[in-house]
Formats: C-alpha cells, structure tokens, sequence
C-alpha cells in the first residue's frame, strides 16, 4: 500500500468522515513539523466511542444496550485503515466478508446469544496464521498464491468466539528468520511498516504491523506472534500490550513456524483488559482460561500492595531507560510493591546457544508447513526462490539463516539435543531461581530501546536481552506502556512462572493502571536522535 498525502488525508478528515478526539489534528499553535504530521482524528461522529481508548467491556455495554453495532464498529475502523494505514503500511489486506461478519454478530446480540466478549470485536491477524479465505504469506512472494486450505487452530477460536476477522497484518518477512541483518517491519509483500510515533522509526519485529496498527486504532486487538521478542518489542517500541503466552497455551497448528521448542502467538491490544479478554478467547490450556482474571479483578484498586517486583535495569539499553526505570520503580513503589533490583544468571549462556538450536528447528519445522502450501517444497526450494526474485532482495538482500539453516545438524543430532537441553534448563532457572531467591511475584525489565532508524543497509540495531528468558523457558510475558524517552515509547516488560499467565495479567493491569503511560501516537517524520 502506498502513502496517502497528508492533504489528502486531511481533505478526508476535513470531509466529516472522522470526529476529533484525544488523537485529533494539533491546534494552532502546534509546530509546523507537528501540522505536517497530524494524526488524524480517530473516531467516527456516529459511533459515540473514542477509538484510541474504548475497551472491549465498554464496547460490549454498548452493544448490549443496541447503542452500537459491530458493523458500525467494523465500518469505523475500516474507515480508519483507509485513512491512517497508507502513512504506516501495516494492513496488508483487509477481510472482504469482515461487514458480513459484523451483521452476524449484531443478530446475534439482537437475540441475545452472543458468543463471549469477543462478539463483534475487529482483530488483525499477523499475516504467519493461517486462514481458508484470505492469503497468508509471511511476507514473502514464496506463498503469494492461493491461500492455505484450513484456518489456523486459533482463528478458528476466534471465530468461535464471533470475533471478526478484520484483516491480515505486515510482519517483518519470515519473522525476522531470514537474514542476518534484517530490518525490523519490511517484507517484500507489504513493504515497511512505519512505527505511528515517529515515521523514520522502526516498530521492532516481527509482530511489527500488529503492534503499529494497534498504536495507530486501526483495530481493537490484533494477534501477533513470538520466538524471542516478537510481540513484545513491537508492543513496547510502540506503546501498546504484548503479552507472550505460556508455550503451549496457544495452539501453534497453522501458524508459520520458526521453532516448535519456542513459538507461540498471542495478544496484542491498547490495554492489559481486552488482552486478557483475548487470550481467553484463544486459549487451548484449561487450566490457564480458567486462571485468567476477571474484569473486577482487572481494575481493583490497591491492587499491587504488597507486590515484591525484581527490577532487571538493563542500563546498557541508555540513560534515557534507565531513568524510566528509576521513574517506573518509584511509581510502583508509591503504589505499594516492594521493588529489589536483580540480575537473572546465565545470559550469556542462552545467548550462545539459543541461535544454533533455532536453525535445527526452523530447517525441521518450516519444511513441515511447506508441504502443506503450494510454493517451494522445502528451505531448499525456497532459498532459490530468493535468489531468482529480485523484489524479494528490495530492503535486505541476505538469506544467511535460512543458508545456515540448511546445513545445520538434524534434530536427532546429539550435540543439538544437548543445546535444547541445557538452554530448556538454564533458561528456566533464570527465572525460577531469581524469583525464588528474591521471593518476587515477577520480574520487570525494560522490553525495548527507543525505537531505532529504520535502515536497510544496516538492519537492526536490536540487542535487547529482556525478552529471552521467558521465550527460551516457555514462560509468559508481558509488555504494558512504561513511558516515553522523548517521543518514542519504551515498554516494561514483567515476566513470570510456567502458566502464570492469569497472574501476571492481573499484576500488569494493576501497573498499567499506576504507570498510565499511554498517549496518542502524532505521526512525526522524524526527530533528533535519543538516549
């Protein structure tokens, strides 16, 4: 999709097509930087909803009532993608039958049998999960053809669950496991998302188009996925909730892999309450729905006294963090939790081995979904595809994982069988042992720097060791809003025991709620460089 002039969108939203609200155009005093960028207005006259801030239950009482409908919803953020996305590029396609879905949903609620609170709700979906009637590429051309024949396990959920289909999101291709120096957001079919906060930034990967069409209100919720870091780095680089389930909570059949031992999608949303509405919507683990928090327990006061939070500064992310984080720690301390700074043991370890046990994996697994897609038939077929299609070399030319991939050992080789082993280990008393010692109810980190240039020719600019514990261990994560260095978003990231998914969204309601650290993104082109 190409980018739509800022007269032209302002014509539209000058048209009466969009109402001014919390997001709305800069008044005059605004710097001329500023008014060239306005974001635009973000909720329809008709709907009575702010966009940028309303919640799934508020939606739900609304619907309820007969005050809105889904397909005023649905319309409305469809609207808003024509509007807003041709500045960020983060829709690929959106749902021709999402509207259809939507009048679904209204009968539905005019019946009173609606499904969950995920009835009428839009949701993009990463553009790596599998849908019947939409094309799912990955971002690469090697899968531009027919869409695959089934719907992935989880959008079968959601659509159980009445949830509409809104769209598919741009991701960074192959989920950042193609090149060596890739850059964050760009794939050859959708092109380079753009992080909503300053254009030239990047939105951090691979969930990248989830995370910034969230930032932007171009859905309610979006579903994106992680091997390390994927949803929370795009959720934090861009000021909204990532939350990384547990492995095995979310059902991985027909989600692009890269690793079996790591992957997992989640939620991704603008507030901690409809990511755990969310999550219990695509939830396979009974014992994980059932521990999901309530709505009250959600938004009940006081609700971090007594909390003991260990604090994992990771000063080398700058100074602009680290005093977010002194910031942070004092807020939650004046909310009553106790914070002790820690140190999880046994990085440096998991970041020698995590890299050689994924190319194993994504070689095994990647070979397992091609057989299922029409397009090359394994990494093999698909590594010459690369070579022989120019538009795939546009941003990063290099293939050097999937090249490294080929030639890694098999998975019954012993020295890999080790590697998995000792990193399943180690990983896991990083996080046990320092919540242990400390008798931490979780861990907090930093989930990213201030967003980075997005460069071609250098790649990424991404060592951000918050997230590898919990990706490597299986154990869940969360991403809420921390704050701002300058313009640009910084997460903090909490972290938790195996299926302590229900708790550690309660906590992070709690902290979102202390740190209300969100703001409307103001679309700036670009800014001078930050700690």
């Amino acid at each position: 999709m190409g980018n739509r002039s800022t007269a032209t969108l302002v014509a539209v939203l000058a048209a009466g097509t969009l109402l001014a609200g919390p997001g709305g155009l800069p008044g005059p005093s605004a710097t001329a930087q500023a008014a060239e960028a306005a974001p635009p207005p973000s909720t329809p006259a008709a709907l009575g909803v702010d966009l940028d801030t309303v919640t799934i239950p508020e939606l739900q009482r609304r619907m309820h009532r007969g005050s809105l409908t889904s397909a005023a919803l649905t319309r409305a953020y469809l609207r808003r993608i024509d509007a807003v996305d041709p500045k960020l590029d983060s829709v690929l396609r959106t749902d021709p039958t999402a509207l259809r879905q939507a009048a679904a949903s209204d009968a539905r609620h005019r019946r009173g049998q609606t499904r969950g609170p995920l009835d009428g709700i839009p949701v993009l979906l990463k553009d790596n999960i599998d849908t019947r009637d939409l094309p799912t590429t990955a971002g690469s051309l090697a899968l531009a053809g027919p869409p695959p024949a089934d719907d992935a396990a989880l959008v079968t959920r959601l659509r159980d669950a009445g949830a509409v289909i809104l769209g598919k999101a741009n991701l960074s291709e192959w989920a950042n496991f193609r090149a060596a120096k890739p850059t964050s957001g760009w794939s050859a079919v959708g092109g380079q998302t753009r992080n909503p906060y300053v254009l030239d930034r990047n939105p951090c990967g691979s969930s990248s188009g989830s995370a910034a069409a969230l930032a932007a209100s171009l859905s309610q919720v979006a579903i994106g996925t992680e091997t390390d870091g994927s949803i929370v780095c795009p959720a934090g680089m861009t000021g909204v909730v990532g939350h990384k389930p547990s492995l095995g909570v979310v059902s991985r059949d027909g989600v692009v892999p890269i690793s079996a031992e790591q992957d997992t999608a989640g939620p991704m949303a603008r507030n901690v309450t409809d990511t755990a509405l969310t999550l219990a919507a695509l939830a396979e683990d009974e014992s994980v729905r059932a521990s999901l928090p309530s709505y009250a327990a959600l938004t009940r006061p006081g609700a971090l006294r007594g909390k003991r939070i260990g604090l994992w500064r990771l000063p080398a992310l700058g100074p602009g963090v680290d005093a977010l984080m002194t910031r942070t720690a004092g807020e939650l301390r004046r909310a009553g939790a106790e914070v002790v700074e820690v140190t999880p043991p046994y990085q440096d370890r998991l970041g020698e081995l995590e890299f050689p046990a994924l190319l194993t994996e994504f070689h095994r697994d990647i070979g397992a979904y091609l057989a299922t897609r029409e397009g090359p038939p394994d990494l093999a077929g698909l590594i010459e595809f690369n070579r022989t299609h120019p538009e795939e070399q546009t941003c990063f030319a290099g293939q050097e994982l999937f090249e490294e991939a080929l030639a890694a050992p098999p998975p019954t080789d012993p020295a890999y069988r080790a590697m998995r082993a000792e990193l399943n280990d180690l990983s896991k008393r990083s996080i046990d042992e320092t919540m242990a010692a400390g008798r931490l109810d979780a861990i907090a980190a930093p989930t990213n720097p201030p967003a980075w240039t997005t460069d071609c020719a250098r790649g990424d600019d991404d060592v951000i060791p918050s997230s590898t514990p919990a990706a490597v261990s299986g154990y869940p994560s969360l991403s809420v809003p921390a704050g701002f260095v300058g313009e640009l978003p910084v997460g903090l990231l909490l972290m938790a025991g195996d299926r302590q998914d229900g708790e550690l969204l309660t906590l992070g309601a709690a902290v979102e709620g202390r740190l209300d650290a969100w703001r409307a993104p103001r679309y700036l082109p670009s800014v001078a460089a930050e700690d």
